[in-house]
């Protein structure tokens, strides 16, 4: 629990860090990514964040040895709320109504998540067939991919409402999904008594492989999409989405099986279809500022 909480702090607040060092960059696009490494290694602050973010996987491998899967991404979920309050106070993001709704909506979703597992009975999946791990994850990284470009390209268009960044966090959650999959096959090895051993089993693997490929993947387009859209809504969109995947596909892939109990089955299986409709029912675009009255042109007499 101790381990869950601190990668919620050190997501929360590496996310933050990382927004702020962008909103002082000039623009950043995935079509140059050498450049925007170039731009996002220059800068001292983002730096800060990718160390806070790096610690907090360093966090989740130890909280995925010791919790299922569906239990560690329920909590990890619980650090939306503070996002948002660091995005508010360090970041000066305005949520709406609507959008608090939302998240309040998500953070419920996932509290029946967490209110299905069953101490007595859940166990912790330890590994997974290769093959299978590969047909959950080369798909997904693919979607991810095709739902970003097709976000960039509706983007771009002349006189469109600017987005609220739904669809960049979906294809970002997608990228991290497979990411979080493979902390959690990496987790599994290191149980093993010989370092040795444990290292080699890794190597022998495709959870290195599949986390870099994610890692270079997801740095261009999280940093591209961050510094466009709201931290306050674009990180809780893909948090959801990780969340949601990792625990679904997760753990039926690492053999976790669903609740006995039909009540807690009924709960898991609810607070599922909750946060999907939440996702599918946010707004797709920002609504554009107000003018402030005393900005009205005065016209003569």
């Amino acid at each position: 629990m101790t381990a869950a909480l601190l990668a919620n702090l050190l997501y929360s607040g590496g996310f933050v860090l990382e927004k702020r060092a962008l909103g002082r960059m000039p623009e950043v696009s995935v079509r140059r990514p050498a450049r925007l490494l170039r731009q996002v290694l220059g800068s001292p602050l983002w730096i800060a964040g990718a160390l806070a973010l790096a610690a907090g996987f360093g966090a989740q491998l130890v909280v995925y040895r010791t919790l299922p899967i569906a239990a560690a991404q329920g909590i990890f979920v619980s650090g939306l709320v503070l996002l948002v309050l660091l995005s508010a106070r360090l970041l000066q993001e305005e949520t709406s109504g609507r959008e608090r709704y939302a998240l309040a909506a998500i953070l419920a979703a996932l509290l029946m998540v967490v209110l299905s597992l069953d101490e007595g009975s859940e166990t912790v999946g330890r590994s997974a067939p290769y093959p299978l791990v590969l047909l959950v994850c080369v798909p997904s990284l693919a979607g991810g991919v095709w739902l970003y470009r097709s976000a960039e390209r509706r983007a771009a268009r002349r006189h469109r409402m600017p987005t609220a960044g739904v669809e960049y966090g979906v294809a970002v959650g997608l990228l991290y999904g497979v990411s979080s999959l493979a902390i959690k096959g990496v987790s599994g090895y290191l149980s093993a008594s010989a370092p040795g051993q444990a290292v080699a089993g890794v190597l022998r693997s495709p959870y290195p492989y599949l986390l870099l490929l994610t890692g270079a993947f997801g740095l261009v387009m999280s940093q591209a999409a961050l510094q466009r859209c709201r931290a306050s809504l674009i990180v809780p969109v893909c948090t959801t989405v990780t969340s949601l995947y990792t625990a679904v596909l997760g753990s039926l892939s690492f053999g976790e099986a669903l609740p006995n109990d039909p009540l807690r089955l009924a709960l898991r299986l609810s607070g599922i279809c909750l946060a999907v409709s939440v996702l599918l029912s946010m707004p797709k675009h920002d609504t554009p500022p107000r003018p402030h009255l005393g900005a009205k042109e005065l016209t003569p007499p």
